[in-house]
């Protein structure tokens, strides 16, 4: 026996349950120790973090095409592992075995990729451990919490070797892809801005009180690299997103890392030169969340380039027509460019091609997922194989567009514009560089 295989039967022993998701008895097969990428082509997988996000995987792990098992179905609250884990059972190859601790994952040498779709102050911790037990890693946006992560993740993966694939899954739209080809090939002539846009009916939020921790979560576990606090009501379960800085990255973080990676993506742009941000609370004023809703924000590039945000969190009124997508604009003509399609305008505001999607990404709603996702999944998978030699988006790639939403937050926190040194993205001010890192919980502190 492994001293791989006698740790995870000691694991078993003091809780970890297994769940035969092919319809076979629980625990790993021999077979399942002996595959290794090139013998016959199959990938163990683990996931990493089991809320909303986690069903939006489902239907790549069910595709026969992409070839992988189920080995892990994390989480630290007990009863979301265990609807993952009933959702899944017979439906998909693999007899995942349903932990509770991360570390376990990381223990087995078989397992070759993990998706991390934990809480923002898991994403960038949870890949760079990953990579360092030999995985490659699916992160889910935004990549990092602060910029120091963004740089911290690109470092790792140089040192390590591993694929690691963001999950700004619009880089792998067809549509997507085809308009941005246009576009540097000049069909709008010299492309000059770009408007990147949400809106969103979120509703209020209860006010943090101290309670009780819930039945089944693991609290210190769920906080892991992120100094430890006490438990506040309804914390864990997606508001943590709007109770300040320790845990999240407000709506910035959370879902303009897509749009404005679009928009940079359009421009061939990298670090701004100058950013501005207005941003405040404009609703449900006496409830717990604690950031901005309402933000506006501007990021000059060289070569007289702009990228705007529009971000409305709780706000459904539609400005441009959608509740998400980029608008860019060059001297001879506009594109509009969503999760649907695009529609390509000259420059008197004619239209002259329109392309939607026939797939069925989600826009706003919680946990979204859809043909986008399952692609770029695809990509992820044929990259670690060899059958691809290129990620849509590379890590070193997201980073850069995460550091926008970086930028943004760090502007509205210290009230006050920020110049950008455009060769390494550090922020020219020194109170913006103050938070440029954050503390990290005893023991959890990168070591690169």
């Amino acid at each position: 026996m492994s001293t791989n295989r006698r740790q995870f039967v000691r694991n078993m022993a003091y809780g970890a349950a297994g769940v035969g998701l092919g319809g076979v008895a629980s625990g790993f097969t021999a077979k399942s120790y002996s595959r290794i990428i090139g013998a016959n082509d199959r990938l163990n997988i683990a996931l990493m973090g089991c809320g909303r996000r986690v069903s939006a995987y489902y239907a790549a792990l069910k595709d026969k095409n992409n070839n992988v098992d189920v080995a892990y179905i994390c989480d630290v609250m007990k009863k979301q592992r265990e609807k993952v884990g009933k959702d899944l059972s017979g439906k998909v190859s693999g007899n995942a075995t349903l932990v509770n601790d991360i570390h376990d994952v990381w223990n087995d040498k078989s397992v070759d990729a993990i998706f991390n779709a934990t809480p923002d102050h898991w994403h960038a911790p949870g890949t760079w451990m990953a990579m360092q037990a030999g995985k490659h890693v699916y992160i889910e946006k935004p990549c990092s919490q602060n910029p120091r992560e963004g740089e911290l993740l690109v470092a790792f993966q140089k040192k390590y070797g591993k694929v690691v694939q963001m999950g700004n899954q619009q880089r792998s739209a067809t549509e997507s892809k085809e308009i941005i080809a246009a576009i540097h090939g000049g069909i709008i002539g010299d492309v000059y801005k770009a408007v990147a846009f949400y809106s969103n009916n979120r509703g209020e939020v209860p006010v943090e009180k101290k309670a009780a921790i819930p039945e089944g979560l693991d609290w210190e576990l769920w906080q892991g690299p992120a100094p430890h606090q006490e438990y506040t009501d309804n914390t864990w379960d997606y508001n943590w997103h709007w109770y300040g800085w320790h845990w999240g990255t407000a709506e910035t973080g959370n879902n303009a890392t897509h749009e404005l990676d679009v928009a940079r993506w359009a421009l061939q742009v990298t670090y701004p030169e100058h950013v501005d941000v207005e941003a405040a609370k404009r609703h449900f004023k006496n409830d717990g969340w604690v950031m901005y809703d309402t933000m506006d924000a501007s990021f000059r590039f060289p070569g007289n380039k702009i990228i705007q945000w529009d971000g409305k969190s709780r706000t459904g009124y539609n400005t441009y027509g959608s509740d998400r997508g980029t608008v860019i604009y060059g001297s001879e003509g506009t594109v509009f460019v969503n999760r649907e399609g695009y529609t390509l305008y000259d420059r008197l505001g004619k239209k002259i091609k329109s392309s939607k999607s026939s797939g069925t990404e989600a826009g706003t709603a919680l946990g979204g997922g859809g043909d986008m996702t399952d692609t770029h999944i695809a990509n992820f998978f044929n990259v670690i194989r060899g059958k691809e030699t290129k990620l849509n988006s590379p890590i070193e790639e997201g980073a850069i567009s995460q550091m926008m939403c970086h930028y943004a937050n760090i502007s509205y926190r210290i009230g006050k514009s920020l110049n950008v040194n455009t060769g390494n993205g550090h922020i020219l001010d020194k109170d913006g560089m103050k938070l440029w890192s954050r503390e990290y919980e005893k023991g959890w502190e990168p070591k690169l």
